[in-house]
């Protein structure tokens, strides 16, 4: 058995791991890093990456069959679903050297392919490998959940760690879950020329702003997506090209089905009871300062810090450690200025508070401003003009931002940026930017925080009406 003494030892290569790694070996930190599958972890290689990849083959799918409305002769796109899952694969293939073990050790990182388990309060054992570390951080991501519905077992699903591998395009294809995966997948598969069922226990897009959630949710049943919400899944019985989903709404006939119903995080694999780690089905149990409640050694980053289930939370995480890990500095998270954003079309993105959660927490105190897209010049130019923008303000600050409509998910960072900094919506109102621009949505939004309060005020009109009568 190899036995090695480092300073810090990660679990994990997905997003909070390696960014903790990079960060921690370039400030002079010694660091091993174990990882027993896939280097970039569930973003790169089975989330946001391929994901990503399949709508921009899906979006011009569309495109080409959409253009009439630009004087672009409509012309019904000719899909190779094989192609477009190379395309995603190619994708990966160029993003993957970042992530890769060569240029973690190039960096100086000890790079060990091998699960890791706990084996005492300071050591873990990978391998033939023991490491004892200063400090242990475990980023083990989290996996798709797969609820045990009866005949589960007896059909052949997919998850996102597998549908990206298929080759044959679907005819038809069932969806269990309506969350961000779930939605985004099925506007994709539906403009890749499937037929699509998504079917939800629940509301589709449940931990999204209602209105901003209708107003995506019409768009995709116009395209041709059959959405059933409250119908939870009770049963599922299949043949050999065929797979039946039984809820109390009805009976759901496809040829493949996604199951997208959550995530469950991987811990199974650390034995973390032999290391005191407490923990629960969420993940460790952690502080603010991401530090274990019952092994000072240990502390956790992303999925399994039992928080938001984000890579750029993960991404987070990692700074907020290597403050604490590398400089002994008090450190800790913070959710309210955390942003997200679901890549359908139009895109639905939100930082901060809900509407509902404004009200539930600010009450009489809270002011919400809108704009609607439709008033943009940019988004009439390019037809995009469904969508609207809801800020959530709280004395003169923005607590709260939902946006559904084009390029949302780009949007939200201004508000994002102005939540994680205190600023008040006049930094927002201040800005100059470049005309047109769908960017000008915020801007105008905070305008309509500042309109009444110039317009509609008689104090500004005496003033104004003073000036001109007896300045000179």
């Amino acid at each position: 058995m190899n036995r090695i003494k480092t300073d810090i030892c990660i679990i994990g290569g997905g997003s909070g791991g390696l960014s903790v790694a990079a960060g921690a070996v370039q400030m002079g930190a010694k660091v091993v890093l174990l990882e027993g599958h896939k280097m970039g972890g569930d973003c790169l290689n089975y989330g946001c990456v391929p994901s990503k990849a399949l709508i921009a083959s899906a979006k011009q799918a569309y495109a080409m069959s959409h253009g009439a409305a630009l004087g672009i002769a409509d012309e019904q796109a000719r899909v190779d679903y094989a192609a477009a899952k190379d395309h995603v694969a190619d994708v990966i293939a160029t993003i993957a050297p970042v992530d890769s073990v060569e240029r973690f050790e190039g960096l100086g990182v000890q790079v060990i392919q091998e699960f890791g388990a706990f084996i005492s309060e300071n050591e873990v054992q990978a391998g033939d490998t023991v490491i004892e570390a200063r400090r242990f951080v475990v980023a083990t991501g989290s996996g798709p959940f797969v609820p045990p519905i009866d005949g589960i077992s007896d059909v052949t699903y997919y998850t996102n760690e597998n549908i990206f591998d298929l080759r044959e395009k679907p005819k038809h294809l069932i969806i269990i879950g309506g969350g961000p995966i779930g939605m985004e997948m099925a506007q994709a598969h539906r403009r890749l020329g499937c037929d699509v069922t998504v079917i939800e226990g629940a509301k589709a897009f449940g931990n999204d702003d209602p209105e901003m959630a209708e107003i995506v949710l019409n768009k995709m049943r116009d395209e041709g997506i059959q959405i059933i919400e409250g119908a939870q899944a009770e049963k599922i019985s299949g043949t050999d090209d065929s797979v039946t989903v039984h809820t109390p709404k009805g009976d759901f006939t496809g040829s493949h089905l996604l199951m997208a119903v959550g995530r469950k995080v991987n811990i199974d694999k650390l034995d973390l009871d032999k290391g005191n780690i407490a923990h629960d089905r969420r993940g460790l149990k952690v502080g603010d300062d991401l530090r274990s409640e019952t092994n000072k050694k240990v502390y956790a980053a992303g999925d399994v810090a039992g928080g938001l289930q984000f890579t750029h939370v993960a991404g987070y995480h990692a700074g907020v450690l290597i403050r604490s890990l590398l400089f002994g500095l008090p450190s800790k998270q913070k959710t309210s200025h955390i942003p997200w954003a679901t890549y359908t079309d139009p895109e639905l993105s939100q930082v901060g508070l809900t509407e509902a959660q404004a009200r539930e927490k600010h009450g009489d105190k809270l002011e919400v401003v809108r704009f609607e897209y439709h008033h943009n010049d940019r988004a009439i130019a390019e037809r995009k003009t469904t969508g609207l923008i809801k800020v959530m303000v709280v004395k003169g600050r923005p607590v709260g931002a939902s946006i559904a409509g084009h390029l949302a998910g780009e949007l939200i960072s201004m508000w994002a940026m102005a939540i994680a900094n205190n600023m008040k919506m006049s930094a927002i109102a201040n800005t100059v930017l470049p005309y047109p621009t769908i960017s000008e949505v915020n801007k105008r939004a905070a305008g309509a925080y500042f309109s009444p309060r110039l317009f509609d005020s008689a104090m500004v009109k005496r003033v104004v009406g003073f000036v001109q009568r007896w300045i000179p």
